[in-house]
């Protein structure tokens, strides 16, 4: 289960990102996750995935 308030959730899945997984796409696939679904929510505080970087700015 991933944090459903968006400031937490951004702070959660950039922590994922930058210590266990290396793509978006590999974190939401290995935790059964929605991918669209966490890049709308947290469109919705402007933020954006940038592949480069591997988190969202």
């Amino acid at each position: 289960m991933i944090p459903q308030d968006p400031v937490i959730l951004l702070s959660y899945v950039n922590t994922k990102l930058r210590d266990q997984y290396s793509s978006l796409e590999q974190m939401c696939h290995d935790m059964g996750v929605n991918q669209r679904e966490i890049e709308q929510k947290l469109a919705g505080m402007d933020y954006a995935y940038d592949s480069t970087r591997n988190q969202f700015v």
